[in-house]
């Protein structure tokens, strides 16, 4: 019986009407008068924040201000990848076109039939017989010397030391690199000293953290490689790019596109992306620091 009342004057508050006025503060006059409910300014008070919001994603959306975010990748930056690919493919065609006239001349000479459509291209395999390794002398007296100054050390070259000290890099904020799926974890005893990333073919490689470009190269196994030093002794290897959209010595923010995710590289088995992230000289696990998910 006690409880009825209290909801009906619960419910009545919300009902009851409020007088709002504005006095002038000399003369006493009133000005502006509203006459409001509970639920009224609720209901206003709501509206203005869905108004709000909705304002905010339409000017984030369909407004140049939506490049100053951190991670966003800009509009005219696909475009010149576009037409860079476009003149590339033509650069090709056009290149296959020259080598088949030369050939239907050279076939002209030695009076045989004329080749109308290019031959399809078939990858030659690397002859590895013609290297030769040579050493020189002062190559040899710096590789005992280094030899003699680890052959000492607590911890062999094949395994890595222990991860210890590495509240700093806890408090760093980093940026996920590649959105897609790990497929090969951290492994430095079988040599594996970072990640894999599967993502889509072309998908933008972000930097990490905030950095200088240091190496920014081409090698025959990893193929497109560009790494990145950070403060704090960190430094964040991205291989296998299929382009490379930043030079040595570039300073890069973190978000900040780097290179374009590819299948460069002969120990590569498909388009991913592997990365690496080392501290103090030594290679740390990236999903004990990074939110892959």
């Amino acid at each position: 019986m006690e409880t009825t009342p209290q909801k009906e004057k619960w419910y009545r508050k919300l009902r009851n009407k409020y007088r709002l006025v504005l006095f002038n503060e000399t003369t006493f006059e009133e000005r502006i008068s509203f006459r409001l409910s509970r639920i009224q300014v609720f209901i206003f008070l709501l509206s203005m924040a869905i108004t709000f919001v909705a304002l905010t994603f339409f000017v984030i959306a369909y407004t140049p201000l939506k490049e100053y975010i951190p991670g966003y990748p800009d509009v005219q930056q696909k475009d010149d990848l576009y037409h860079l690919n476009k003149i590339a493919d033509s650069l090709m065609t056009d290149a296959q076109q020259k080598n088949l006239y030369i050939q239907n001349i050279k076939r002209i000479i030695e009076n045989k039939e004329i080749i109308e459509t290019p031959p399809e291209l078939v990858e030659q395999p690397i002859n590895y017989d013609t290297i030769t390794d040579r050493k020189s002398p002062q190559d040899s007296m710096l590789r005992v010397s280094f030899e003699n100054q680890t052959k000492f050390n607590l911890f062999p070259r094949n395994e890595i030391m222990p991860e210890m000290g590495n509240a700093q890099i806890y408090s760093q904020n980093f940026f996920k690199p590649l959105n897609g799926i790990i497929t090969a974890k951290f492994a430095p005893l079988e040599k594996h000293y970072g990640i894999d990333i599967v993502a889509p073919h072309n998908d933008a490689v972000k930097s990490v953290l905030d950095g200088t470009v240091i190496m920014a190269a081409w090698t025959l196994e990893t193929g497109y490689v560009i790494a990145v030093q950070h403060a704090g002794n960190l430094i964040s290897v991205y291989k296998h790019n299929a382009v490379l959209l930043k030079q040595e010595g570039d300073f890069v923010k973190a978000g900040e596109p780097i290179a374009i995710a590819g299948n460069s590289g002969e120990i590569s088995t498909g388009p991913h992306l592997h990365f690496e992230l080392w501290y103090n000289g030594n290679p740390v696990n990236p999903t004990s620091y990074i939110n892959f998910n």
